[in-house]
């Protein structure tokens, strides 16, 4: 994908994490075919008919066992419409977490591509380790690209 399209897709994929409740933090992903056709998107969020509620949202307690990363949300949305996302590539506005990592290589993507320059503060910089170790040993492609 050219230089151009990266930046677009990362800003789509930024665009749709403001749609995220979550107070602390807003994660976009579009999941984009080899044709360059948008396949699905997804931001991270209570599952469909769960509510968005202040006291879930602003409790870690309650909030991380209820909520759906944005990379999990578009491989579900995919999946709810028939939609294969075999060979596509994600476009993701934070690094993935390993949960997502695991998904994101059983849904079949080919390439993962995330901004450059990103603070990962420390409590996720293990896990975000692990995760780019799954991508690089499963063969999906990680790239950084300037947003």
């Amino acid at each position: 994908m050219s230089e151009k399209w990266d930046g677009r897709f990362l800003s789509l994929a930024t665009h749709i994490s403001g749609w995220s409740k979550d107070p602390s933090t807003k994660v976009g992903c579009v999941v984009v075919g080899p044709d360059r056709e948008i396949r699905s998107t997804g931001f991270n969020g209570f599952p469909r008919g769960i509510a968005d509620t202040d006291e879930r949202l602003s409790d870690r307690d309650l909030k991380y066992p209820l909520i759906c990363h944005a990379e999990e949300n578009a491989i579900m949305h995919a999946a709810r419409i028939g939609l294969a996302l075999k060979d596509c590539t994600a476009y993701v506005t934070w690094p993935p977490c390993t949960r997502c990592a695991r998904s994101l290589i059983q849904a079949g993507i080919s390439e993962v591509v995330i901004p450059s320059g990103l603070e990962i503060p420390g409590r996720w910089k293990e896990d975000f380790e692990r995760s780019m170790a799954l991508f690089r040993e499963s063969g999906v492609v990680i790239r950084t690209v300037q947003s």
